[in-house]
């Protein structure tokens, strides 16, 4: 790389994003002393994709790749980091669960994006959606906890509902149908 190109790649960093660790050191030139900043490059080796399902290439083989906040996203969907694993299934009390996770944004370490990812987490976490928007949907309403009271209690009429097709559902702006 040419040194103006250097120097102006650090220009553009000063400016965008300070780096934390600054170097420098005094220097003599002509009996005048010059501060001189010695660019901190780090680089990191790691496996960072798990249990990839596509063999990686030979460590001897791979290419450094520059990750920033710019790019994080990008880099973790062209790796394609996994983990599978079995858990005890704490929710029957029975057996394991099988968990394979792929992840692709920092988006996918979320809470709620892992649910959705295990099939029966996925399955409770839209029922709580939905007991949510519920909630939200019966306040302020005169006789609705009323009604869902009726309906709880009688069982021939909670067994209708529950066998009833349902409606087309708008969920994160997706149109989905159950």
């Amino acid at each position: 790389m040419s040194n103006s190109k250097s120097r102006s790649g650090q220009k553009f960093i000063a400016r965008n994003r300070a780096p934390r660790v600054q170097i420098e050191y005094d220097v003599e030139i002509y009996g005048a002393e010059r501060k001189i900043q010695l660019p901190f490059v780090m680089g990191v080796m790691a496996d960072l994709v798990g249990k990839a399902v596509d063999p990686q290439a030979s460590v001897e083989e791979r290419k450094f790749m520059e990750i920033d906040v710019d790019n994080f996203d990008e880099r973790m969907k062209s790796l394609k980091p996994r983990v599978a694993y079995q858990v005890d299934n704490t929710l029957t009390g029975e057996g394991k669960l099988n968990i394979d996770l792929t992840f692709e944004s920092m988006e996918d370490f979320s809470p709620a994006a892992i649910a959705r990812k295990v099939d029966s987490l996925g399955n409770l976490l839209d029922a709580r959606t939905q007991l949510s928007n519920l909630l939200s949907y019966m306040d302020g309403k005169n006789g609705a906890e009323e009604l869902i009271s009726k309906i709880l209690q009688n069982p021939a009429l909670l067994q209708s509902l529950t066998d009833a097709p349902k409606p087309a559902v708008n969920d994160d702006n997706n149109e989905r149908e159950d």
